[in-house]
């Protein structure tokens, strides 16, 4: 079992043709995330090769999950754009955005957060500005490194990207079921509530880390 991401997603990028997109599109598959696509519409309907691997872009995250039933979308999209991207997202009620992105003015945060609750809160937004989830073993769906632990019966949920890291790597010798990095924001929209109410549901994991931010509260 994990919380949110599991062997059976279906992930898109947004942003994939970036830089960054490319760079952590083709990590994430290493890690044997099921990438079904990406999405730039200046760029649909081409596609890009990933050591052997041909992922197809689409022109909305709507036809990406048409065409592919996605049901993750991990974002690296940059600042000025993260908000319409986002919305973009709720629209489709894709049920997981990963927002990645740091840097996004709290105004866009806020209101992209108000925009997935007047719809029903069908997207879950993990994020913006933190290093995503990883269920080791089966799917990895942001920046955080594949290899520093493995599966195991621990839940992790963290403010800080850089301290998520430092404890999967502390307690890789027992293992992860899942670990979500939240965002050190103001505004976020998975909170650690929410992932200690996950976690609490799923009979797989026995314990729970929770880190803050360093200089937070």
């Amino acid at each position: 079992m994990a919380i949110f991401l599991n062997k059976d997603s279906k992930v898109i990028v947004q942003g994939m043709t970036g830089a960054t997109g490319m760079k952590h599109t083709k990590l994430m598959l290493g890690d044997g995330t099921n990438i079904v696509g990406g999405v730039n519409p200046r760029k649909a309907g081409t596609s890009v090769d990933f050591d052997g691997t041909e992922v197809p872009v689409f022109g909305s995250v709507a036809e990406a999950m048409e065409k592919t039933g996605a049901d993750v979308s991990v974002l690296f999209v940059p600042p000025a754009f993260a908000k319409a991207a986002v919305v973009e997202a709720i629209d489709a009620e894709i049920p997981l955005a990963v927002v990645i992105t740091e840097g996004i003015a709290v105004h866009d945060s806020a209101a992209f957060w108000a925009y997935a609750k007047s719809k029903g809160n069908k997207t879950r937004i993990i994020g913006p500005n933190c290093p995503g989830l990883i269920t080791p073993g089966q799917s990895n769906a942001g920046i955080i490194p594949g290899d520093i632990t493995k599966p195991g019966r621990i839940g992790l949920v963290s403010k800080s990207g850089t301290l998520t890291y430092q404890m999967m790597y502390e307690l890789r010798d027992i293992g992860f079921s899942s670990a979500v990095g939240i965002g050190g924001d103001p505004v976020i929209g998975t909170t650690h509530i929410d992932a200690l109410a996950a976690f609490e549901a799923d009979p797989d994991t026995d314990l729970i880390v929770m880190i803050g931010e360093i200089g937070g509260d």
